[in-house]
């Protein structure tokens, strides 16, 4: 083992780095971030069952809408309409995951999209 106390991270730059980046920009990277995540919840990864985890889907789903419904007026449809489609597949993929469905307008982030059909 080393000695050496590991280097902190130096905030000065991260700060900078962050504020050139355009708010759109953030909004996008963080709802591709919770696509993905709720993706390999849904047991959409290449490992399949290994991470699959319903309870932990809906909530990255439900978080997922939320985000988008609140950001909708602040980035572009060139953003916003892909990543509601991809919500649209991730509320779907629940559907079809769930050994009892919830009720149209019950699944995960319907409170803010309404009830989704196939």
């Amino acid at each position: 083992m080393s000695d050496t106390p590991p280097e902190s991270p130096d905030f000065d730059a991260m700060t900078r780095d962050i504020a050139e980046v355009p708010a759109v920009e953030v909004i996008v990277t963080v709802a591709v971030n919770l696509m993905s995540a709720a993706a390999v919840k849904l047991g959409l990864s290449e490992e399949g069952e290994k991470y699959k985890d319903l309870d932990e889907a809906r909530k990255l789903i439900t978080a997922l809408a939320g985000l988008l419904d609140a950001g909708a007026t602040e980035v572009s449809s060139f953003h916003a309409a892909p990543l509601r489609d991809g919500l649209k597949s991730l509320q779907l993929a629940f559907r079809e995951a769930s050994i009892v469905p919830d009720d149209p307008g019950q699944g995960p982030g319907e409170k803010y999209t309404g009830p989704v059909f196939g």
